[in-house]
């Protein structure tokens, strides 16, 4: 399994100089949460953006990473912005792997429970071997991307069967 880090909310934190909230250029949040799993994961970090800032080449590279890696298991972390987007993208090319895409409406450095509990969720339905896919994790789903989406209004996801 591999764990590729495109940035989001998830991974923000604040900048006291500037009093913005930023997405670095690391993996520390992902790292702390799997510190306490007890499990050893690969973590790549790729895009380190806001979802709305993300395009078709950020895509593209996301696609090209899991096209060259001898893993066949993928958790992305993404922000929930344009989540949906990239999880179909990818559905289209790839129909011989498993690749669940998480996030957090909340930076992990104001609420860790939201970003850890979705992570580990994803992990956890990673292990249990499903089928071959494009799935979301978030809010207490894990469903194919085509069948969950972000209520923009609500400010959660939910499904759409």
């Amino acid at each position: 399994m591999l764990i590729l880090n495109s940035g989001g909310t998830f991974n923000k934190r604040y900048n006291p100089l500037n009093g913005e909230l930023e997405i670095p250029y690391d993996n520390q949040i992902i790292d702390r949460i799997l510190l306490t799993s007890g499990f050893k994961y690969d973590v790549a970090g790729v895009v380190y953006k806001d979802s709305l800032d993300m395009d078709m080449n950020d895509r593209k590279m996301l696609a090209s990473i899991i096209m060259e890696s001898k893993d066949d298991t993928f958790i992305i972390i993404h922000g929930t912005d344009t989540m949906n987007i990239t999880a179909e993208f990818l559905s289209e090319i790839f129909e011989d792997r498993k690749i669940i895409f998480t996030g957090a409406m909340n930076p992990f450095e104001i609420d860790n429970v939201e970003a850890s509990v979705n992570l580990g969720m994803a992990i956890g339905f990673a292990k249990a071997k499903p089928s071959n896919g494009v799935y979301i994790c978030m809010n207490g789903f894990i469903e194919p991307c085509k069948n969950i989406v972000k209520n923009r209004t609500l400010g959660k996801f939910e499904l759409v069967k």
